[in-house]
């Protein structure tokens, strides 16, 4: 079983990776961003949707949303969050290696590094031709990651992240293959007791995933640094990659 498999990780993990602070994050953004600024009623498809963090405030945009994960117990957090705030979002099991849905979406979007979990690289190409024929034409994917230049800037020693219920979680990165991947190793302290977990993904620079986005058939393709719009450089904060179907 591929570490992204485990819902258990997903669901041990859920405090520091989804934290009250994120979520709000993800819903200012949504709010402010020209990034995500699509016209009322527009079909938007959240791949590797998580808990919903962004399906709310995307569908109080007035956008059609649907959110895919592989994680039933996201899933079921996403369930709850979107009835909780009486959002109207469809939601789906799937793996995002295998989900296409014709034509169905103007917007799909890959959002805080859930993309190049595969050890095979074509794979990940696979998953970007997934979204290429799930998008209507003149439809547009965007992929938020860690890019190489980013994560050069500020790599270094453990982080510590403390719980609100005491606990707290340890997070190491360790560049792989001469700066092909990434595996990044949690460890989960509660009372006595240590939850371990290592997470691995390919590791993309700009030039290098808007290159995989051609290959998969996008055109237009550009890259920003943030969710504000601005020109991807040493001082980003994120990788942010959009591509049209033609």
């Amino acid at each position: 079983m591929h570490w992204y498999e485990d819902d258990s990780l997903w669901s041990d993990f859920a405090p520091t990776m989804f934290s009250a602070d994120r979520t709000a994050t993800a819903a200012a953004l949504v709010e402010s961003s020209p990034l995500l600024d699509f016209p009322p009623g527009c079909r938007v498809l959240d791949l590797c949707c998580g808990p919903g963090l962004f399906l709310v405030p995307l569908a109080r945009r007035e956008y059609a949303v649907t959110g895919v994960d592989l994680s039933p117990s996201m899933l079921d957090r996403a369930r709850s969050a979107c009835a909780r705030a009486g959002a109207e979002v469809r939601l789906a099991q799937a793996d995002m290696l295998t989900y296409t849905a014709p034509g169905a979406f103007d917007v799909v979007l890959n959002l805080y590094t859930s993309f190049g979990y595969f050890d095979d690289p074509e794979d990940n190409l696979r998953v970007l031709r997934n979204a290429w024929e799930s998008l209507a034409p003149g439809g547009q994917l965007l992929v938020d990651v860690m890019g190489k230049e980013v994560l050069a800037g500020w790599i270094g020693r453990p982080q510590a992240v403390d719980l609100p219920d005491g606990s707290y979680v340890v997070q190491r990165d360790t560049v792989l293959d001469s700066w092909r991947r990434l595996r990044t190793d949690w460890t989960l302290v509660h009372g006595d007791s240590a939850r371990t977990a290592s997470l691995t993904s390919w590791l993309y620079s700009a030039d290098e995933l808007q290159t995989l986005f051609e290959k998969a058939g996008f055109t237009g393709v550009d890259c920003f640094g943030g969710f504000d719009g601005a020109g991807y450089d040493h001082r980003s904060q994120r990788l942010i990659v959009r591509g049209r179907r033609p």
